[in-house]
């Protein structure tokens, strides 16, 4: 400490050092009773208020709440009804795929060049429609009514009951979701 500083310290420590004057809370009773009516009528107004605030923070936290699931609700509906958009528009096309398959097993009848390009555009419409997730439903072997559609049956000698003879239209699913069953002749 400075010598400067430490005579001011010693200055100040010889002053002396007054109290306080009291200052009268109350001049007499009634002021004393309308203080104390003040302060329990403020009391009251925190407490109210403080509930107030405590209703409306659960009511925000309530309404978050709601909006996030309202989100992922939103959310799933929308990828949903995507996936429900490209199974109706896979299903339009699907007669035009079948006119495909008859006009490329009957290609033999025309012109090379033109049965290359039909068998061409023929792959492409079918590569299209696997990347958008259509599958065909295996028609082989035994006959399953979640699958299959048996339209024709037919007593078959050396062949087991219920088992697939021919396809007559091919089925589809895209995922797990059948689109068209398979049409199909079984045996008796």
């Amino acid at each position: 400490m400075s010598r400067n500083k430490k005579k001011a310290a010693e200055k100040a420590a010889e002053i002396p050092v007054e109290a306080p004057e009291e200052t009268p809370v109350a001049e007499n009773d009634e002021e004393l009773t309308r203080v104390r009516e003040e302060l329990k009528t403020a009391q009251e107004d925190l407490t109210k208020k403080q509930k107030e605030l405590d209703e409306t923070i659960r009511l925000l936290q309530r309404n978050q709440a709601d909006f996030e699931n309202y989100r992922r609700r939103n959310n799933s509906v929308r990828a949903e009804s995507y996936e429900n958009g490209k199974r109706d528009a896979v299903m339009e096309l699907l007669p035009s795929l079948d006119d495909f398959e008859r006009i490329v097993s009957n290609a033999d009848k025309a012109d090379e060049a033109w049965v290359e390009g039909v068998k061409l555009v023929y792959r492409k419409f079918t590569d299209e429609l696997k990347k958008l997730g259509l599958s065909e439903i295996e028609a082989e072997g035994k006959f399953d009514p979640n699958l299959h559609n048996a339209v024709l049956s037919e007593a078959a000698d050396g062949v087991e009951s219920e088992t697939i003879l021919a396809v007559l239209q091919k089925g589809y699913k895209m995922g797990d979701k059948i689109l068209r069953h398979s049409m199909v002749k079984v045996s008796e």
